[in-house]
């Protein structure tokens, strides 16, 4: 998909000589800070990182082993 993104002069100047310096395309450097932005805010970047976050979510929810029957549950200390 295509949009068009407006830069002021020195912003897209200083977009041109970074890729220039990094050897990068605009294009790049775009999917570089839209990737960054998303990560930032806990948004899977593909399929791989969605799955990664769903397995770390499942991991969390699992509920705490209860105690072996018969083990007294021992209450406060006086």
């Amino acid at each position: 998909m295509r949009k068009l993104i407006e830069f002021d002069d020195d912003t897209f100047d200083k977009l041109k000589q970074l890729g220039r310096d990094r050897m990068a395309t605009l294009q790049e450097l775009a999917d570089e800070a839209f990737a960054d932005l998303l990560k930032k805010h806990g948004i899977p970047i593909d399929l791989k990182d969605a799955l990664r976050k769903s397995a770390r979510l499942q991991a969390a929810a699992k509920p705490v082993p209860a105690a072996p029957k018969g083990a007294r549950k021992q209450g406060p200390k006086r």
